[in-house]
């Protein structure tokens, strides 16, 4: 499975969805990592410390969300990255706000069929 870790871009949140040490143990598990450029800064974590740990980095965004089949995050998404999912793609994430599931599943509605 192809997992995508984005740096966190909610106001005050500075975790990371995994660390080094995590992504170890899913690339021991035959998994292929890639991390955003500085998505660890937060918890001191260089993006060193994710290539040791068998991860590949991202200079942005997009590319994990374009090419990942599982996305791990702390926070829900995002408005700006609301767009950016897509489907079969899994979020695996905190969800401590509004539900936002009606607007992904909208979102989702309207691109698969072209309208609502």
């Amino acid at each position: 499975m192809r997992i995508g870790v984005p740096r966190e871009i909610k106001e005050g949140e500075y975790r990371v969805g995994l660390t080094p040490e995590a992504v170890r143990e899913f690339v021991g598990a035959g998994h292929d990592v890639t991390v955003e450029t500085n998505a660890g800064a937060g918890i001191n974590a260089t993006d060193q410390d994710y290539v040791s740990a068998g991860a590949k980095i991202a200079p942005a965004a997009a590319q994990i969300f374009a090419e990942s089949d599982l996305i791990i995050k702390v926070k829900e998404p995002q408005e700006s990255e609301w767009t950016k999912l897509h489907e079969g793609q899994i979020l695996f994430a905190l969800w401590n706000g509004p539900p936002l599931l009606p607007a992904l599943w909208v979102r989702r509605s309207f691109n698969r069929r072209g309208r609502l």
